[in-house]
């Protein structure tokens, strides 16, 4: 064995080196070359998006029909999902009309499951796109409700404000600008919004006992016994109705299917009014559009 000469000197190659600045290795596909600065850490979602933008053709994607497959979940309480297809109709679709609409009605969906944070941010995608089009409304009502529901009362009057501005044949949105003029002491003017939003045909049990409550507070004592009899004679006439609809989906009364008709308004019918809303306070936060 012979051993290293140390005096001879060789240099050894240094090999190509790497380009400037430095491409790491990976195997993910372009779609998911993201800047990590600009994604939630915690948003799990990410992934899932990019992949659909990449393996899916958007001209494949019926966005209408998803958009009914959405609301088919809502009236069947499965929020989780409509979220996710609302989600979809969204992103998928070229039309600014319906992706606004997609995002209004996740945000509804967001509400249904107290998620008011993800509600609010739907809310703002929706008018983000569009704040006079004839969904803006709706998202500006709506934002105003999850705004009050997340305890930022001041914002939610100025919301509700701004939705009045742009339909003022709004009942939804005269009931909730009434609403939150009433919890700042202001009863004339929520007497006023009130009355609008009965005029509009928003007549229900909720709005007559708020309308109550402001004329109290402005001392009008007989007007109010009165309104609140009217209130109660209406719910009274509810809930017996919601009795003769439920005989009559007793075995052998409705050919319909177990759940048979849905004791709620008909979104087709007004799809902005909700109802009758148990909770108290404004509405316009559950509805799909």
């Amino acid at each position: 064995m012979t051993e290293e000469n140390p005096d001879r000197k060789h240099e050894y190659s240094s090999g190509q080196g790497f380009d400037d600045p430095y491409a790491e290795f990976d195997i993910d596909p372009p779609e998911l070359d993201v800047d990590p600065s600009k994604v939630d850490p915690v948003d799990s979602r990410v992934v899932t998006d990019l992949l659909d933008r990449a393996n899916t053709n958007a001209d494949a994607v019926d966005a209408e029909e998803l958009l009914d497959v959405g609301l088919n979940y809502v009236a069947i309480n499965r929020y989780e999902q409509a979220v996710d297809t609302f989600q979809r109709v969204a992103q998928f679709t070229d039309d600014d009309a319906l992706a606004q609409e997609g995002w209004v009605n996740k945000g509804a969906a967001h509400a249904e499951l107290e998620e008011w944070d993800k509600a609010i941010g739907a809310y703002r995608e929706a008018l983000s796109i569009d704040d006079e089009s004839e969904h803006a409304a709706s998202a500006e009502t709506n934002l105003a409700y999850a705004l009050w529901e997340s305890g930022d009362v001041s914002r939610a009057l100025e919301h509700s404000e701004r939705a009045v501005e742009i339909d003022d044949r709004f009942g939804q949105a005269w009931y909730n600008r009434g609403f939150f003029l009433a919890e700042r002491g202001l009863s004339e003017d929520a007497v006023q919004c009130f009355d609008n939003a009965i005029r509009l045909g928003m007549r229900n049990s909720q709005i007559l006992e708020e309308k109550a409550r402001a004329l109290e507070d402005m001392g009008e004592d007989e007007r109010a016994e009165e309104v609140t009899a009217e209130a109660e004679e209406l719910r009274e006439d509810m809930e017996q109705q919601m009795v003769e609809e439920q005989v009559g989906q007793a075995p052998g009364g409705s050919p319909e299917g177990l759940r048979g008709e849905d004791p709620r308004p008909d979104p087709a019918d007004d799809p902005r009014v909700d109802g009758d809303d148990p909770r108290g306070g404004p509405g316009g936060g559950g509805g799909p559009l």
